[in-house]
Parts: C-alpha cells; structure tokens; sequence
C-alpha cells in the first residue's frame, strides 16, 4: 500500500507557475488582435476606424511592458528535471528584438491607420493579421527550443501572406501574396526537415541540450547531424531575403500595401535574422564549420546581387522607389548576416553588431516607407521620377527622407549608420574574413550611387509645371502618417547625435549565461 507513495514521491512535478511578466508582450499582443477582430463583428461601419486605435494602444502597451523586463533574468516553461533548459526566455536578446519588433508594428499600425480606411481594406481582418503577426514575431527571440522558435516563425509568417493580399480585386496583390505563400511553404518545410534530422540525432529540442549533444555525435550519425543543422537553416535565410531566397521580395513588396511591405522590411528580416541567431549561436556551434563558410557566401551574395539590382532600377519604372527600396533592403541584409557568419570564427557576442545594425536599420527604413506612403498619397505610381522637387512641395518629408537615405547609405549627417556599418566591418575583420570586409565595402561604395542620386532628385526643381498646378500634392498630410514620420526621423537624428544608445548593444553580453 506505501508503493504508490514512494513512487509519487520519487515522480518529478509538472506542475509550474508561470511567469506572467516575462510573456506580457506577447499575450498582450495577441490578446488585443483577438479583442479586435471579436469587435469587429459588433461595430458599425461608420465606427470601424476605432478598431485602428485600439490596435496602435494594444501595440504600445506590448511595448511598454518590455521596461520591467529590461533586466534580462527572466525565464518560464523550464523543464523540471533541467531548470536550464526553458523553452522561454526574456533575456537582453529577447528585450531589445522584441522592442524592435513591438515598436515597428507600431509604427506600421500608424501608417496603416490611414491606409485601411482610404484602400477600403476590411479592418477588423487587418488588425487582427498585424496584430497576431507582431505576436508571433515578439515571441520567436524567447524561443528555446526547436518546436517554439517553428510555431513562432509560422505565426508571423501566415498572416503576413493575408495582409500582402488584403488589396482584394487587385492583381498585383494576389499574385504577391501567392508567391510569397508558396516559397515560404517551401522553406518552412525544408526548415522542418533539418529539425527532425537534429532531432533524431540529440533526442532533445532545447536549444542547450541540442548544443550540448551536437557536441559528441556518433560517427555514423555525423552526416546527418550536418544535414540537419543545413536545411534548419533554409526558413530563417528565406526571411532574411537571403540570396538565393531573396525572389519573392521586389513582387511582394510592389503587390503589397506600403505599411505591409515595410513591415515585412523591417519585422520579417527580424524574425529571420533573429531565428539564425538563435539555432547558429546557441544551438549549432559545434556545427560551426558548416554554417559559418556558408553564411559568409550568403552575405557575399546577397550584398552585393542587392545593391546591383538596386542600381539598375528606372526612375520613370512604374514602382521603381518601391523596387529600389526592395532590393536596397536585400544589400542591407547582407551586411546583417555578416556578424552572424563572423560569429562561427570567434566569439558569439559578434551576433550584438547585427542587433546594432538592425535597430538603426529599422528605424530609418520604416521612415522612407513612411514618406513613401505620404508621396503615394497623389503620386500613387511609385515612381523615384515622382520625388524630384519633393522638397518645394513638401520640406520636412523631403529632409527626413533625406536623412534617412544618408543613414541607409552611412553618409554624414547620418552618423549612426556609418558607425553601424563600421561595427558590422570590424566584426568580420576581427573573426579574419577579410575577404568579407573587402567585399562590403565595395558594395557599401556601390550603394552610395542610388541612395545619392535619389536624395538629390529630392532638391532639384520640380519639372516645368507652373506654380498651383499641383495643388493636391500641397494638401496637409494624415496627422497618423506625419507622425510616423516624424517618430523615425527624431529617432534617427537622435541616435546620429549619441550613437552608443545603440552601439552598446554591439559590446554587451546578450544571452543569459
């Protein structure tokens, strides 16, 4: 009769709290897009742009509550024979990508605003897609397991397809959203693949424990322990536009509507990059031979195959500014995938250069996205041609996007992307890739051709109108879209003024230790 006790007593618990704090940004998130769409079905139609607001709140309060976390010392979900091994941690990681993701869906739900109500997109759809897509992207840098970081992925990846689509009766946005859906099928389900493969060989999904047995791998199962750690890879490279996962970008960028397209620049390269950190870093150093060489090829590649589309594009093109903006962020992505590539050749506090990056990256991208949208306003072909004289029309847009352009390039004034850039060539020097550090500086001197020529089409004289023919390209701009613009233009020229606000993240330890 004692037997049953002795045995419960000898039974570890499964039983654990959970720590609510530690995951507040992401239910948040979720909470408030299923809260939405829930609304939607009860709001009349003259009352639909509430919905908007609500989801712009929901986001900064995500957001806000990454401040009592920014310690970085919280963790839940931990398996109780491995306190170690939690399948959720909010870490400094965790804090900085997820305030880059919540802050940039917040600037997107500000552009969107407006774009909703005069596209005449379903709203209640729209806001629960963004929101639940912001959710699983604030969710993917706590991720510590295999199984976690795939569900993360696949949360911000499904509705972005829908929302690339949203545009319902228009081709360009159907055809963008099918092609985006299928390659990105495609590689989640080679990700897949190389998961069961590690899997099979470790016994494990954690990240640590996978690390920790990559380590000694049988002889025989060594093969497939590489073949794994390969095709994991494949979904996170498909994110970032790495080439050559990159041809599904200038479409989806064109198909999709402006807020949507510098969402997927900004948000769907983080989750990405993001995603490589995680499984490289953390959980693949032993496999460090493989997926270094081959992600120094991916940033050679995708560097430079993107700033030498960029400079073929037409300024006449139909959508030629979203094109370039499109492939100019192809050739940012692969000086974001340098540090990681420098991270197999030295330390993993490499991978803080590419988090550096990425925030000033972020933050000027989503501006010119943000004059874009306000250019669109009465110039809704897209054309670079359409910027010229933008500063007679428009001085304060025409400056941010200026600035913004500068900072993309690493020109002075825009001080923070040429430190940027500078941190993420010292990481490949230091891990002895001249040959990587080389090669982007050529490409950082080729990009200095189109991100120039634009900035000085914005000064130049508008073509022969006369004056008051244009008077519609005068009218004040949605106070939504010039706040975001202003948002990022002030955050650019504050980090620009005092450039360690960022850069310390390049020097610190990020991961819990």
């Amino acid at each position: 009769m004692t037997a049953p006790t002795v045995l419960a007593a000898e039974t570890p618990s499964l039983v654990q709290s959970v720590d609510w704090l530690a995951i507040a940004p992401v239910v948040i998130a979720a909470a408030v897009g299923l809260a939405v769409l829930v609304a939607d079905l009860f709001t009349a139609e003259r009352n639909k742009p509430v919905l908007g607001w609500i989801s712009v709140a929901g986001l900064a309060a995500a957001t806000a509550t990454l401040i009592p976390l920014r310690a970085g010392d919280r963790s839940t979900f931990c398996l109780t024979a491995d306190p170690e091994a939690c399948s959720y941690t909010a870490d400094h990681f965790t804090v900085v990508v997820q305030f880059l993701v919540l802050a940039g869906a917040l600037l997107t739900a500000l552009l969107s605003v407006t774009a909703v109500r005069d596209t005449r997109m379903p709203p209640g759809e729209y806001w629960f897609l963004l929101l639940s897509s912001a959710a699983g992207a604030a969710l993917l840098p706590a991720s510590r397991d295999l199984a976690t970081l795939i569900v993360a992925l696949e949360v911000a990846s499904l509705p972005a397809f829908a929302l690339v689509g949203m545009r319902r009766g228009d081709r360009l946005s159907s055809e963008a959203a099918l092609k985006f859906f299928l390659s990105s099928v495609t590689a989640t389900a080679v990700s897949l693949m190389g998961v069961g493969f590690v899997y099979g060989v470790t016994g494990s999904l954690h990240l640590t424990q996978v690390a920790d047995r990559l380590e000694d791998v049988p002889g025989q199962l060594d093969t497939l322990a590489m073949a794994g750690v390969a095709l994991t890879l494949v979904g996170f490279a498909f994110k970032t536009a790495a080439v050559p996962f990159h041809f599904w970008v200038p479409d989806t960028y064109v198909g999709a509507p402006l807020p949507v397209a510098g969402y997927l620049s900004v948000i769907g390269k983080a989750v990405g990059f993001t995603g490589l950190i995680l499984v490289t870093v953390i959980a693949f150093p032993a496999y460090s031979q493989v997926w270094g060489p081959a992600l120094a090829v991916l940033a050679a590649l995708t560097m430079t195959l993107g700033n030498a589309a960029a400079v073929r594009q037409s300024a006449d093109r139909p959508n030629s500014a979203v094109r370039l903006l499109a492939w100019s962020s192809v050739g940012q992505a692969g000086y974001l995938l340098v540090p990681i590539a420098a991270a197999a050749y030295s330390e993993r506090d490499q991978i803080g250069s590419t988090l550096a990056y990425a925030l000033m990256y972020a933050a000027v991208n989503l501006g010119a996205f943000a004059v874009a949208a306000l250019v669109g306003r009465t110039k809704p072909l897209h054309r670079i041609s359409d910027y010229r004289g933008l500063y007679a029309e428009r001085p304060l847009a025409a400056l941010s996007l200026a600035f913004f352009l500068l900072c993309l390039a690493g020109l002075p004034p825009g001080i923070i992307g040429l430190f940027a850039k500078v941190t993420v060539f010292q990481s490949a020097v230091d891990a002895g890739l001249g040959w990587l550090a080389v090669l982007m500086a050529v490409n950082v001197v080729i990009a200095l051709y189109y991100y120039l020529r634009w900035t000085a089409l914005l000064f130049r004289a508008p073509e022969g109108a006369p004056a008051g023919a244009d008077a519609s390209a005068r009218t004040k701009a949605p106070w939504p879209v010039a706040a975001a613009i202003v948002a990022t233009a002030i955050t650019a020229v504050v980090l620009s003024g005092a450039p360690q606000l960022v850069l310390r993240v390049a020097s610190g330890s990020l991961f819990a230790q």
